[in-house]
């Protein structure tokens, strides 16, 4: 059977300076392929991504899409214009059928000033106009608008906030609404369930199921991923291999391969040294130079096995503070939010050796109950009371600054006193190569600046960790890690995750938010 290639890839070469990001990447994209795009942090999903939408050029190779072939792209860092509303906004989905209708309209108008023969024209084009409106829903896209904010959680939010007063996850959320809206022929998604909770990965999980046309889905989320795709592609090492299956049948062919190749490797290696050893033993001997030479033929013509470099694995170890006072903190009819209430009035404590979830959907102010406990946000009313010897360390879900700095000036500026060798080690106990380390902050992935930022937190002495959303852009060494030194750590942890196989090890309670909030669910 021929299935018509969507995206043709043909030897992709590109870097950023002396760091090789793809070397001679070839890739097809088949019509009603789900596929997981996979690799460590820094590898090159997202660059990939940047390439073949044209965002970014390779430094070699040619990127082919098929002809009238519809792209959809969910970037990490897209933007969206001010002034407009999130229903504008996913409005905006049907644009070309608000440009068909506007065309027929203007065809109604011209009807009263033509003959008969072209009247019989202009209704036959009408007529077309109005089927094809028809058959694409035109007449019911304020219920298809709404149907995706509401499986989105927009609707909680309210479609006629300006996009401009909204937070940056949930600007991702309005990208994402408003392209599976458009629904094009490709789909590209780069994490798209970074900023949703629970409820909503299950909507968009059902959604992509039974999407009929391609996608190409990046996901540190293996759950999520496992029930979505059909196969994979795996990048490391500047190449791009492909696995039928999902992920886990993705990493039983790869562990397979792996072994059979480091077998292969320590057998050539023993041959090797052998040979080398006749060889030396034997080459100056008359009788035996023959044999001798012969070996070293052999060696010469040998096509040695290589095997690729291993990445660092992430070492993350929190250190320790004295002991915090039995109670870290306490709220007295604490009532959070900013212009209005996000809850009722809270009486809550958390006591020392607590690890504690916050759960509930995404814009009910779990984030704002973590600022206010802080001190960053004045409460609506009510009060916080911090504990004795607190010494926290905080890591949040968006950070509001892009920064010019290298990954090492961005540690030593925040511990003066390290050498320069204990700032490195540091950057690099948490998976960061030595061109990571190098590099500026600002042109590392995702994932990347995530470990520069628990660089920093392991670094500090805490008793209590408050962490929003840390595995966002966590690859899965990096995530596993993080979870055993989080379960390890003696301190107590206050955290909000939209993965509960990620937490649900970790905590001792969770406290659903949902019990508080003044939304309606």
């Amino acid at each position: 059977m021929f299935y018509m290639s969507l995206l043709t890839v043909k030897d992709l070469t590109h870097g950023f300076g002396d760091r090789a990001i793809f070397e001679d990447v070839s890739f097809r994209l088949l019509k009603g392929e789900h596929i997981g795009l996979i690799g460590a942090n820094g590898e090159g999903k997202s660059s990939f991504m940047n390439i073949i939408t044209g965002k970014l050029e390779p430094d070699a190779g040619t990127i082919t899409w098929s002809k009238h072939a519809r792209i959809g792209y969910l970037d990490q860092n897209a933007d969206l214009s001010e002034g407009m509303t999130m229903r504008d906004v996913l409005r905006t989905a049907f644009q070309y059928l608000f440009d068909m209708e506007a065309e027929m309209n203007g065809l109604f108008a011209k009807m009263g000033e033509v003959g008969t023969d072209e009247l019989e024209e202009l209704l036959e084009e009408t007529g077309r106009l109005q089927d094809s409106l028809t058959s694409n829903d035109f007449y019911i896209i304020d219920a298809k608008v709404e149907e995706v904010a509401n499986g989105l959680g927009l609707d909680e939010i309210g479609l006629d906030r300006g996009v401009d007063e909204l937070s940056g996850g949930q600007r991702t959320k309005v990208l994402l609404a408003k392209l599976l809206l458009e629904k094009p022929d490709i789909l590209l998604l780069d994490e798209p369930t970074n900023f949703l909770d629970v409820e909503h990965i299950e909507w968009l999980r059902k959604y992509l199921l039974e999407y009929d046309h391609a996608f190409i889905l990046i996901s540190h989320d293996i759950t999520f991923l496992n029930s979505v795709v059909n196969l994979i592609y795996h990048m490391e090492n500047q190449q791009l291999t492909r696995y039928p299956g999902d992920y886990n049948e993705f990493l039983r062919v790869y562990e397979m391969r792996k072994q059979q190749l480091e077998s292969a490797y320590n057998k050539q290696q023993k041959e090797i040294s052998s040979l080398k050893t006749f060889v030396a033993k034997n080459k100056a001997n008359a009788a035996t130079s023959k044999l001798a030479t012969s070996r070293q033929k052999k060696l010469d013509k040998m096509d040695v096995i290589e095997l690729d470099s291993e990445k660092p694995k992430p070492k993350f170890h929190f250190k320790e503070a004295r002991t915090a006072g039995r109670y870290l903190f306490e709220t007295n009819e604490l009532v959070i939010g900013y212009d209005e209430p996000l809850s009722r009035p809270l009486s809550l404590e958390m006591e020392r050796g607590q690890k504690l979830a916050l759960s509930g959907a995404n814009g009910i102010g779990k984030t704002t109950l973590l600022r206010s406990i802080l001190g960053e946000i004045t409460p609506v009313s009510g009060s916080v009371q911090l504990g004795d010897h607190l010494h926290i360390g905080y890591f949040e879900q968006e950070l509001k600054e892009t920064t010019d700095k290298t990954c090492i000036d961005e540690i030593w500026d925040e511990f003066p006193h390290f050498t320069q060798h204990e700032v490195r080690s540091s950057l690099a106990r948490c998976g960061l190569t030595k061109k990571h380390i190098e590099s500026k902050v600002r042109v590392l992935s995702g994932g990347e600046k995530a470990k520069v930022r628990l660089c920093k937190l392991i670094n500090k002495e805490t008793n209590l960790l408050i962490l929003d959303e840390p595995t966002n852009h966590l690859d899965v060494d990096a995530k596993a890690e993080l979870k055993r030194a989080l379960k390890d750590y003696k301190g107590s942890v206050l955290l909000i995750s939209h993965e509960p196989e990620f937490y649900q090890d970790i905590v001792t309670d969770v406290w659903n938010c949902e019990d508080w909030t003044t939304k309606v669910f």
